[in-house]
């Protein structure tokens, strides 16, 4: 079976819609609905890569456990990251989650302008670091993404998504938020915006 992200993209590039358009996320929305959303297990096995560990600039699902959860005042369980800085114990990265789609959209398109290359293939990379996303007041939607992720509380296999996949799986409503729904997770974050 191929796995759900490809056959979204199939699916897309079958209709001729230019990719990161307009027109292309509105297809990409509706056939999300369509599919009566995604399931995390299957994004997860349905994987046929499997990367050992986080690397920057790129994009990966995989389940959490937070260390510090009990003063949490809510976690994604099932987060998607793009690692912005590594750590000896994890690293730091922007799980898209903690925003709305449009906002994860907005936030995507400007994360763009700081790619490697234009290809979108396994050599694409973000070069995205903290100081450079703080420095900058035109990516004011990562501060309520920054998240801390220590390599122990990681659950599962770490699922890199391809980079021309990277917009199809900021659509899918996959966010596992614990202790609090996505209202309040996303009112929360429009409001540090």
């Amino acid at each position: 079976m191929a796995k759900l992200l490809d056959r979204i993209s199939a699916d897309l590039n079958a209709t001729g819609l230019k990719a990161r358009s307009g027109a292309s996320r509105a297809w990409m929305q509706q056939k999300i609905r369509e599919l009566g959303g995604a399931s995390r297990t299957e994004l997860i096995n349905d994987s046929t890569r499997n990367v050992a560990a986080a690397f920057i600039g790129k994009m990966f699902f995989f389940y959490y456990n937070p260390k510090l959860k009990q003063e949490l005042p809510y976690y994604d369980k099932f987060p998607l990251v793009l690692p912005i800085e590594m750590y000896v114990d994890g690293f730091l990265g922007l799980n898209f989650h903690y925003l709305p789609i449009n906002l994860r959209v907005h936030l995507l398109d400007k994360l763009y302008d700081l790619t490697n290359n234009d290809r979108f293939d396994s050599t694409t990379r973000i070069r995205a670091s903290y100081s450079i996303l703080n420095g900058a007041s035109r990516y004011n939607e990562f501060k309520p993404c920054v998240k801390r992720y220590l390599a122990p509380h990681i659950q599962s296999r770490i699922v890199e998504i391809e980079a021309d996949k990277w917009e199809t799986a900021i659509f899918l409503p996959v966010e596992n938020f614990a202790k609090a729904g996505t209202a309040k997770v996303w009112a929360d974050s429009r409001e540090q915006i």
